[in-house]
């Protein structure tokens, strides 16, 4: 049997969601979790935030290949911690489960001057889970993310809308986009592992 190719979970920006999304899908398939890069909050890191939304017994949690101390972007974040993040020093963890990877921002954040985050997602052959939420220029950020990685050739598995619901937005954007997965994930001020469990219930990847 093959292994199935990762998924690797990005935004259209910062602070849309990827987090809960990761939780979502990793207890949903019971699938191993990866935070190839983590900036900063290394004391209360994504990956200890997937882990404690999961509830079941088989993911497994793959060491960072890099740890930042510092709260930016991870290029920035690297030289102020006197290192640089090369390209070659990533390598998938050794899984046969499926496989979700959680990316550091958009698409375009810079792991070094010359490397971004889309950059990992081609280097890992992975299919894109997208993370949209609404606000004053997601539209923009969503089309111009989805044309990148047209351009690419990276197939877009799934686009999450993440949050309350933009009907003006959501117009827009499912007009100049098809053949793509579409899901929603509502908003809630509280989070728990009944929530992503119950979540996870209703999405079907393709």
């Amino acid at each position: 049997m093959n292994k199935p190719r990762p998924l690797f979970v990005t935004g259209i920006g910062t602070d849309v969601g990827k987090t809960v999304v990761s939780a979502i899908l990793v207890e949903k398939l019971k699938a191993d979790y990866w935070k190839p890069v983590q900036s900063g909050d290394l004391n209360n890191s994504d990956t200890m935030k997937v882990k404690a939304l999961v509830s079941n017994t088989t993911s497994v949690f793959h060491p960072e290949t890099y740890r930042l101390t510092q709260p930016f972007s991870p290029h920035k974040s690297a030289e102020l911690d006197g290192i640089k993040i090369e390209l070659d020093k990533f390598e998938l963890p050794e899984t046969d489960n499926q496989l979700i990877i959680e990316g550091a921002g958009g698409l375009m954040v810079p792991l070094n001057d010359e490397h971004f985050v889309i950059d990992l997602i081609q280097k890992f052959d992975a299919e894109v889970i997208l993370v949209v939420k609404h606000y004053l220029g997601s539209i923009n950020h969503t089309l111009l993310s989805l044309e990148l990685l047209r351009q690419k050739k990276i197939k877009v598995n799934t686009l999450i809308f993440n949050g309350n619901r933009d009907e003006y937005s959501e117009k827009i954007i499912l007009k100049n986009i098809s053949g793509i997965n579409l899901l929603n994930v509502p908003k809630i001020n509280s989070i728990s592992k009944q929530w992503i469990n119950d979540k996870g219930s209703y999405i079907e990847l393709k």
